[in-house]
């Protein structure tokens, strides 16, 4: 099945800790259900030092259910995810206003 939500895409975080919070996605693991968002659910962890770097507490983005994030239209408001052919290809569109994503 087509994925409705896809690396680089804008996003809103629905619920959670982050609700109303909207950042890009890194990466999607779509066997798990998750996405990472940059600057969405980040967790402190502790990192040992190396040679190359300097150690401490380092600020790192956590997966987050697709669940708990919507797509932005261009209004910047969260928009359910659609598909339907154009020109014989299966495209995605934003429910609320009808564009092309």
């Amino acid at each position: 099945m087509a994925a409705k939500l896809r690396k680089g895409d804008k996003v809103v975080v629905l619920a959670g800790k982050d609700k109303g919070k909207q950042g890009e996605i890194t990466s999607v693991d779509p066997k798990a259900g998750k996405a990472v968002v940059d600057g969405v659910n980040v967790a402190i962890r502790h990192q040992r030092q190396t040679q190359s770097n300097q150690g401490g507490r380092q600020p790192k983005a956590m997966p987050i259910d697709l669940s708990n994030l919507a797509l932005m239209d261009a209004n910047g408001k969260a928009t359910r995810v659609g598909f339907r052919e154009e020109d014989g290809k299966k495209v995605r569109y934003a429910k609320t206003t009808g564009d092309v994503i």
